[in-house]
């Protein structure tokens, strides 16, 4: 099978190279912004949206004109490359999965992509890396890169610039490992698998809040673009890269850890924007525990959950295992013996009470069996066998979900609360 993958590294350029990095950044920001600037105009004027040769034939012009002629010092494969992040920005506008465009704007998210492998060069044995108009550039070489270069990206992050080398290379069909789980995302828990076991959260921005209050605080009363504003300002982004950099570590091992030790996860297809929305509601109509409802969308948004999912996926497909995704609705109020679904019986936060049957348990771990019931349910709607599929992805899981025999087991490991935060990860004892 074929494998994509990206090696991301700190670069240490001089001073010289590091000029030219800004240069070209902002010289495809420029372009960025007047091609979306012409496409908007066009639009007023119900014109046809250009595309990108359109676009690649005015950027000739542009780079020879005498009013953008420094445009010509920059590398033109990465000014291209701004026309296909415009293009795929529409397309996601129009696919309803993002906002419209907008201008970019100095100092946020700059970099450049270099789209062609025969311009690149990489020398590992000697920790650097050959850029067309920047020369060699040093990396700190954390480990090493394995396929074939298909293109590299150069971006700036907190005062420091990166390197993301994309590879392609070939791999043997891996065998997955393990069985099928269901786990149920939370926030005094991060994650709850089926079998019981749970990781805990990192909490990383409420780690750092005070911090980062403080250093804001600090920004707001400095003279804005004086030499103290800005180091006030590189002091907060230093705040939010650790903050960031803290929480991918965890969800990278986290999910790491899942996707070495299960072949199949079932998971909530949770809408996160519509869970974090604010409740301050209007003047004529002001919402209610607003205080309250903001700390709960900070610590949902602090989990990252639509992150874990987008690493779970990958790291599955690249093992042989399966994400299946099915709708959270009663996910956590519905009886897996019993099947009664009803609001009672979700007693308190931590703890479920069937009130038809009387089966008591650990709501979140219940939550975690419905899934992967439900998970089992969408193979068997979808014709396949829940036993083999996927050429015994499934080995070792029955057919179908049945709550006989499951809660004697379950039960005292709900009432344990089998703690998680480590590396590694239970077996599915479904």
């Amino acid at each position: 099978m074929q494998r994509l993958q990206a090696y991301k590294y700190e670069l240490r350029p001089d001073g010289q190279q590091e000029r030219q990095m800004r240069r070209f950044a902002g010289s495809c920001r420029f372009v960025y912004n007047k091609a979306l600037a012409l496409q908007k105009e066009r639009y007023e004027q119900g014109e046809k949206k250009l595309g990108y040769a359109g676009l690649c034939k005015l950027l000739t012009e542009w780079r020879n004109s005498a009013e953008t002629v420094w445009l010509a010092d920059a590398p033109v494969h990465p000014l291209q490359q701004t026309f296909k992040d415009l293009e795929r920005a529409y397309s996601n506008f129009f696919a309803k999965r993002a906002d419209f465009p907008r201008f970019k704007k100095k100092g946020r998210h700059d970099s450049f992509r270099y789209p062609d492998p025969k311009q690149i060069k990489l020398d590992q044995g000697n920790s650097r890396l050959f850029l067309p108009k920047l020369g060699w550039l040093r990396y700190r070489n954390s480990r090493d890169v394995l396929g074939t270069v298909k293109n590299v990206t150069v971006s700036q992050s907190c005062g420091k610039w990166f390197v993301s080398i994309q590879t392609e290379r070939e791999v043997e069909q891996p065998i997955p490992q393990g069985g099928a789980v269901g786990i149920d995302m939370g926030i005094a828990r991060f994650a709850t698998l089926s079998d019981g076991t749970f990781f805990a959260p990192l909490h990383s921005f409420r780690r750092h809040e005070v911090r980062l209050r403080k250093a804001q605080q600090a920004l707001s009363r400095k003279v804005k673009f004086s030499n103290n504003w800005k180091n006030a300002k590189a002091r907060v982004q230093r705040i939010h890269a650790r903050i960031g950099n803290a929480r991918r570590d965890f969800l990278h091992k986290t999910s790491t850890a899942i996707s070495q030790n299960h072949a199949m996860v079932c998971i909530e297809d949770l809408a996160v924007r519509n869970m974090s929305k604010s409740a301050a509601g209007t003047t004529e109509q002001p919402g209610r525990n607003v205080r309250a409802k903001a700390g709960l969308n900070k610590s949902i948004l602090d989990q990252a959950w639509f992150e874990f999912r987008r690493q779970l996926d990958y790291k599955l497909a690249w093992r042989g295992g399966w994400l299946v995704v099915v709708p959270p609705q009663n996910t956590s109020r519905a009886c897996p013996c019993c099947g009664h679904v009803s609001a009672a019986n979700r007693q308190t936060q931590a703890r479920f009470a069937c009130v038809e049957c009387g089966f008591e348990g650990n709501a979140d771990v219940v939550g975690a069996v419905n899934i992967l019931s439900r998970g089992m349910q969408v193979l068997r709607d979808e014709g396949r066998d829940t036993a083999d599929a996927s050429a015994g992805m499934l080995r070792g899981c029955p057919r179908s979900v049945s709550p006989d025999g499951l809660w004697i087991e379950l039960r005292w490991r709900s009432e344990a609360g089998t703690h998680r935060s480590d590396s590694g990860a239970a077996q599915c004892h479904v």
